[in-house]
């Protein structure tokens, strides 16, 4: 079974959503999403300063299986990127939710993330998607 902190907020792409308390957001993908991928070796980042609307397509991660597009969760603009991660993808299988970060946004409306599903919402979305 996935790991789903509590303390997240998660799209239906399966990215999870932190609110820091300067106001930005961290985004990454899911337990979910990696154990589905399975072993991780490239990512592709957005850029720095980037906006985005919620939904737009911003990176890129690719595994064994598959290539995914990640998208982005709220609309905003791209002020800093997990660059580690570029040398050491693996680092989202190991630990998504920390160290596997992928970007931090600066919201243009931090009620977006409210309209993200909790914890309890995501948990029931993906064992409705497994079955």
């Amino acid at each position: 079974m996935s790991n789903v902190p509590n303390e997240l907020r998660y799209t239906k792409s399966h990215e999870w959503v932190r609110t820091e308390a300067d106001g930005s957001v961290t985004v990454g993908i899911t337990d979910h999403a990696q154990e589905l991928l399975g072993d991780m070796v490239f990512i592709e980042l957005p850029e720095i300063e980037a906006n985005y609307t919620a939904g737009d397509e911003c990176a890129v991660v690719e595994s064994v299986k598959a290539a995914s597009d990640v998208y982005s969760p709220i609309s905003g603009e791209v002020i800093a990127i997990n660059e580690d991660l570029t040398e050491t993808p693996e680092t989202i299988n190991q630990d998504p939710f920390d160290t596997g970060w992928m970007f931090k946004m600066q919201p243009e409306d931090a009620g977006e993330v409210d309209e993200l599903m909790d914890a309890e919402a995501y948990a029931e979305f993906i064992a409705d998607e497994e079955h």
